[in-house]
């Protein structure tokens, strides 16, 4: 259970008008529902044997803070840098109140979950529950394949992030936010929960990594091509308002793009394991499997 781009664990409205289901209850006169009601319904009437629940970034403030880290970097010179690590936004967002505020409403939802299977009739037995945390998907700054200085970062590679915001994205803030959702789990009170660590999955497949190509730096013809999920980036481009019109989804800026959510389902498959649900880590691997996935290791965790 991904909620939708900017979604969060209660529903909410963004500032579009949106609507985005929370792992709540939720329901309305206009027919919206939050993801648990969802669930309990078409549990009630299918076999579940998995739930997955991907949550919490975006109550930590995700997208802000991916905004303000471009703005810093377009709007300061190389010579006189302003980070986004130091702004007041972000300290608060992860001041370890609002982590633990944020381990809270985590909690509630994995609750919520358990009590929507639980209503649509099933004991804790009969059906897993995993939760998955964030990749990483920054390089540190020394390995980043495109200079700082300039704006061709952003600009040309979508990737505009101070050398300085890089190495607290990859050392300070994917790590504090999956240790909330670790926190969160320990709060929900539900026994039994499968973990899939996904952190260090995309390693060297990160957004502008060194260890990657751009698909015109390749003699490649697509980039499905063969040997492309080797070399090719596993995370979407930092896109901006000048590309709001265009095929290219704003909201899905540092998300997984093609290649990378083939190695997340993967890494899926495995932790499902034919129904004998288990929790893991996931790292990559080379070249494709029959089913033309990016090859994944899972390296099996014990489950509580």
């Amino acid at each position: 259970m991904t909620p939708p781009s900017g979604a969060k664990t209660a529903t909410s409205w963004n500032s579009s008008g949106e609507f985005k289901p929370g792992l709540d209850f939720y329901t309305d006169a206009a027919g919206n529902s939050g993801q648990a009601l969802e669930l309990q319904r078409f549990a009630s009437s299918h076999r579940v044997r998995m739930v997955v629940i991907s949550i919490g970034g975006n109550d930590l403030g995700f997208a802000g803070i991916i905004a303000t880290c471009v703005s810093k970097f377009m709007t300061s010179p190389w010579w006189a840098p302003s980070y986004c690590k130091d702004s007041t936004t972000v300290a608060t967002n992860f001041s370890a109140a609002n982590r633990a505020a944020v381990a809270g409403r985590i909690g509630t939802s994995l609750a919520n979950v358990a009590k929507a299977m639980g209503s649509a009739g099933y004991a804790p037995g009969e059906y897993s529950l995993v939760v998955q945390n964030y990749v990483s998907p920054l390089p540190r700054s020394s390995g980043i394949a495109y200079s700082e200085t300039g704006f061709s970062r952003q600009s040309t590679y979508g990737c505009g992030f101070w050398n300085a915001d890089l190495d607290w994205a990859a050392g300070a803030a994917v790590p504090a936010i999956n240790s909330t959702i670790s926190a969160g789990i320990a709060a929900s009170g539900v026994a039994g929960v499968h973990t899939l660590n996904v952190s260090a999955l995309f390693s060297g497949h990160e957004l502008c990594a060194d260890t990657t190509k751009k698909l015109n730096n390749t003699a490649l013809a697509d980039w499905r091509s063969a040997g492309a999920a080797d070399i090719s980036e596993w995370i979407n481009e930092i896109r901006t308002a000048s590309t709001a019109f265009s095929d290219y989804y704003i909201q899905e800026s540092l998300h997984p793009n093609y290649w990378g959510q083939l190695a997340l389902r993967n890494c899926l498959r495995q932790v499902y394991n034919g129904g004998d649900v288990r929790s893991g880590s996931c790292t990559a691997g080379a070249g494709l499997t029959s089913g033309g996935e990016p090859a994944v290791n899972l390296s099996q965790t014990h489950t509580p």
